[in-house]
Order: structure tokens, then sequence, then C-alpha cells
């Protein structure tokens, strides 16, 4: 798992531009402490950062060059499959010209290029991993970057008058210095109302992030994307197994996301929350690895916050060499400087995974496994059975628009909660279904509130066309809700963050949920094998016995801090200094965000802490990192 940059450019001297990608470089140190590397070519320089996992030996630092010399390639990320594919490319094809590949060494990067040079962006289709990786040919002029299929490693990029750059992270972009580069007021409403930015956006203005399954062509000053996969090609044409058969495939996919994950040759382990999730990533390890497995467990001395009691059971069920982290709310407070310091791209969420990730990584693990990406395959989430419950009823776009709302405003008087605000929203729509119930799932403010807080409360194009490009099958209404929460949450938050905090303490996260076949293959599968009648059915049903009674039927917690309290205490200055600055701000209403914070403090039921705190990370990244607003 590394860090790579990336600048082509004819406006700039050659010096200039290996100066520049140094910088880049040294901004990614934390991705990449053992080994950097850096390529000059006619207009372009790469620039790469090593965290060594496979073949620790030099023969894997890069930038790595095919034998000739022609295609140079730095690559981050882990191939999966990466051997399978290394015995078929030391074969000649048959019936072609295409020749053996004489590998020199044992890492998955020599993988990805020698398949790439026999089978060109068609390669994409042949590779199950994550990664994010540029090559280019020295020949033909070109560069070709691409990203794994689910969005587990970032691509962020910016072409302009300058040239093309590209890394790892956006940072090395802004402080490229190649521009000033200021924040993007388009779509400031939607980080607002939903605490992150979707992708292709970025929080900066002309920064953008390759989409998962795409990859991007730059030749002769032009750059083209091109999309090599997508979820939205489900079909119910292939849902034809019984329902034990379907929970046996489900085993066999997962079990074998799990084996193929554990290749490495550094020291491994897997984050324990004692959820089902991540209880089931531990038990498959332990049935498939031959190493005593370690896990990691954040635990707290409040047990309304502390999942331990779960993750020891499973820890001692499965014989793992179990690290349970006590932590204080001071301990973790002492931490979240670090951590904010950390973010590449602001979000509502982050130091939690930050904290577990540095344990882990003191702990002398590099590797680690999560569960992430469980929830969101297999209906775990409460968005799964409100939107069930919707489609069953329709019947409701049968009375007037004035009459609903009319039963929305008398609702939201009684319920005054962000719940009752948005049933108050979703009522006075013009017509409630699936495209205009679903944007509501996880927004943090209506519409109402948001025009009332920004002077220019943009319109929310990226998340209506996510949404709407979702195909709508009869008796599939799950996969297209697991879609969108791949597409919006998991990929721009979840994936997003697991990356970026892991990173900054050089530890690689993998995240066997989302292998591509098992994704597909649930995807395809009616709502009567999922329906969430209770949490993740299917997935239990298809472990078996591997998972106790206790951690099956326990209530869900997620990993929970207490946030509510802390900003109104040891968080208060911190906070109130960055709500009056960001409010000060020509694009907001001063006194509206200002209200917002002092109807926090005086213990407004409406107003959660998660309303407040992306504000607050937000302008403290602003400057922090110097951004123009």
């Amino acid at each position: 798992m590394c860090g790579i940059n990336g600048f082509i450019s004819d406006q700039f001297l050659a010096e200039q531009k290996k100066e520049i990608v140094q910088k880049m470089n040294n901004t990614l140190s934390h991705r990449g402490p053992d080994n950097e590397g850096l390529w000059s070519g006619e207009n372009i320089v790469l620039g790469h950062r090593r965290l060594s996992i496979i073949d620790l030996s030099a023969d894997g630092n890069q930038p790595f060059f095919s034998a000739d010399k022609r295609y140079v390639i730095v690559y981050n990320g882990e191939l999966y499959n990466y051997k399978e594919l290394k015995l078929e490319l030391q074969r000649s094809s048959h019936g072609s010209n295409d020749q053996p590949y004489f590998f020199k060494t044992n890492t998955d990067t020599e993988v990805v290029l020698a398949a790439f040079i026999r089978y060109g962006t068609n390669c994409l289709q042949l590779f199950n991993g994550m990664y994010a990786f540029a090559i280019y040919d020295t020949l033909d002029k070109k560069l070709t970057v691409a990203r794994d299929r689910l969005g587990v490693k970032p691509l962020y990029y910016y072409f302009g008058n300058e040239g093309f750059l590209f890394s790892s992270e956006i940072r090395p972009i802004i402080h490229s210095k190649v521009k000033s580069f200021s924040l993007n007021k388009d779509v400031l409403a939607e980080y607002m109302m939903y605490q992150t930015v979707f992708a292709p956006n970025t929080i900066i203005k002309s920064i953008k992030i390759l989409l998962p399954g795409n990859y991007l062509e730059y030749q002769d000053g032009k750059a083209s994307i091109s999309e090599y996969y997508t979820l939205n090609k489900f079909s119910k044409a292939s849902d034809t197994l019984s329902y034990a058969e379907t929970c046996a495939k489900v085993n066999e996919l997962l079990t074998h996301s799990v084996h193929q994950r554990l290749v490495a040759d550094v020291p491994f382990g897997a984050f324990l929350s004692g959820g089902i999730d991540s209880s089931a990533i531990v038990g498959l390890m332990s049935k498939v690895s031959t190493e005593k497995i370690q896990t990691f467990n954040i635990s707290f001395d409040e047990s309304e916050f502390s999942e331990s009691k779960y993750a020891r059971l499973i820890a001692k069920k499965f014989n793992t060499q179990h690290h349970e982290i006590k932590l204080s709310p001071d301990s973790f407070l002492k931490q979240l400087p670090a951590a904010l310091s950390a973010m590449d791209h602001p979000s509502g969420d982050g130091p939690n995974t930050f904290v577990v990730s540095k344990a882990t990584k003191e702990a002398g693990i590099t590797m680690a496994l999560s569960g992430i990406g469980g929830d969101e395959l297999f209906a775990g989430y409460d968005v799964f059975k409100r939107m069930a419950a919707l489609e069953k009823k329709s019947w409701i776009n049968a009375f007037p628009t004035f009459s609903r709302k009319a039963a929305g405003y008398v609702i939201q008087k009684r319920k005054k909660t962000i719940a009752g605000n948005k049933i108050q929203e979703l009522l006075g729509q013009e017509k409630i279904n699936f495209n205009s119930a679903y944007p509501l799932n996880r927004s943090v403010f209506t519409k109402k509130e948001l025009a009332s807080l920004l002077n220019d409360p943009s319109p929310f194009k990226q998340i209506n066309a996510i949404v709407s490009n979702v195909p709508q099958i009869k008796d599939h209404l799950l996969s297209s809700v697991s879609i969108c929460e791949i597409n919006t949450y998991l990929q721009n938050v979840l994936l997003r963050d697991a990356d970026q905090m892991s990173m900054a303490v050089a530890l690689e996260v993998r995240e066997p949920f989302l292998d591509y076949r098992l994704v597909d293959f649930v995807l395809n599968l009616n709502d009567e094998k999922k329906y969430p009648l209770t949490p993740k059915k299917l997935l239990i049903d298809s472990l078996g016995d591997l998972l106790p009674d206790e951690i099956v039927n326990r209530p869900k917690m997620g990993f929970t801090l207490p946030w509510q309290l802390w900003l109104k205490t040891e968080l208060k200055s911190f906070c109130e200094k960055n709500i009056v600055e960001f409010s000060n701000y020509d694009l907001c209403n001063t006194a509206a965000i200002q209200s917002l914070w002092q109807r926090f403090l005086n213990n407004d039921e409406s107003i959660t802490w998660s309303r407040i705190w992306h504000i607050v990370v937000l302008n403290n990244w602003i400057k922090e990192n110097n951004i123009l607003v």
C-alpha cells in the first residue's frame, strides 16, 4: 500500500516539475515510510511512496519499469488474484502472437504492469483488488490512470492550463502550488447536507476524484474518462438458486475473499468491534489461516459506549491474540488534534478510525481486515426497512399535496426532532417515491433548514443523479438501496475515512465484504432472500453456526462516543471558535449558523452533535490547508 503522484505539463521546466512532484511525495510520506522514488520523462514526472506489504525487497520499489523500459508504473494497492494472473501471463496466449512475460520480482505491481502490456485497459476486467495506479507509455506518450471497482483506494486529479496532476490524496495537489486552489462553493450545500462531497467532485474547486470502476487516459493535452465497471447493471435474471444454495454461495464467496486478503509478507490482524460483520471476518480468518489471528478492539469504561464484552467473546471462541485498547475520553480527546490534522478531505466522521488504526499500528501490525461493507450489502441499516415500508405506502400519493403538507406540519410540531423535520419535508414532496425519499436518508438538514443557513444553497445535482441512475427492478428494491448506500455513504464517507485515517499511520486496511464478485452476486438476489426482518439475515444464515447467538441477537451499537457531551464541555471553545469563523464567510447566514450553535448548547432536541461537528471540521480543515474561500 502506497502513495502515488504525477505531473504532466508543457508549461513548467523539467526541474520545476521534479521539484513539484518531490514536494507532493513529501506530503505523502505518511503513506509510504519504507521507500520513495521519482522518475522524470519527457514532460512528465512520476512519484511514489512505498509501504511494503508484498515482496519486501528493493525489487518492489517504484516507479517500476517494464523490461524494455517502454512502460513505467506507480501503483497503490493490492491485487488479490495476482498469483493466478501471473501464471497466465507466464504462458503465451493460445492462437496469438503474445509472448510469455518473464517476471523479475514477486510483486503484484509487476503483474499489473504485465497485464496492461498484454491486454491494455482490458486488463482491468481481470483484476480483483483495491488499487489506484498510473502507467505511462514512453513511446506513445500516453498516461493511463485507473481506480478499483468499489472505490477503496482514491485517486484525485487536476486538469487545467498548467497541465495534469494526480495523487493519492487531495492535499499534495493543493500544496503543489501549481495554482491557487479555492473552496468549491458549488458543493458547499452538499457538504452541509451530507457531511461529505460526492464523487467526482471534491471540496476544492477544479480538483476531482476519479470515479470507482473508471480509468482516465491523457495524451496530447487531452483527457478522456471511460467506465469499465458499474453497480448499476444488476439483473434478476441470474437469481435462480434456492435459499440454501444462495447461502452456500455467499459463504463460499466471502470465505474466498477473506482467504485472498490474507496474502501479505507483514504481520496482520483484524478490527473486532464484536458486531456481526467484524465477528464474521474474524471467524472466517480463523478457518482459513494457519496463523493465530490478532484482533483489536477499542474499549471504554462507560458501558453504554463499550462493545468490548462482545469482542472478548469472539476472541475467546476463535482463540485470537486479542488486544483490548482501553480508551478514556481524555485519551481520545488528546489524539483528536492529530486525527483532524490527518484528515485529507473533510468529513463528518473519521477520528474513531484514526484512533483504532494508530493503536493497531503501534502493536506492530501493518495490515488489518475490516468489516466495512457488510451493512450496505446485507441490508443492515434502518434505511432498508424504511424504504421497503415506503414502497408499501404508495397510496399516500393519492392524497393532494396540500393535505400531505398539512399532515407533515402537524407531525413536525409534535415530534420536534430531525426525524420529524424529514417527515415533514417528505410529505411535502410533489410525488413520494424512491427518488424523492432516498436523498433524505443521510441528510443532516432538510432543504428548508439549509436554505436558512446558506445564502446560496445550491441544488443537489450529484445525489439526485446517483439515485436516478439506479435501476428500479421489481422485487429488487433492497439492491437499489444497497447501490445508493455504496455510491454515497460507503464510498464517500466510510472508505474515504478508512483510507485517509489508516494510511495516516501507515496501516493498510482490507475489506473482504467488498470483493466485487460477492457484491455482484448479492445485488442480483431478490428482496425475499434479503428482506430485513432481522439484521442481515442472509449473511447470518450463510455463516451457519460460525457466530454465537449472543453476537447474532445483540443490539446494534456501532462505534459510538460521547460527542454530544464533549461538544458542550471539553470541545466547546474549539467548536465555538470554528462555528463563529465559518458563520462569517460571505457564503453563510451568520445569525442562523450561530443560532444553530446556541440551540445545540441549549439542548434543543432537534440539534444533535452531528449537525454541528462537520461544520467545525470543515472550517478547521480550511484553515489548516490555507484554502481560499
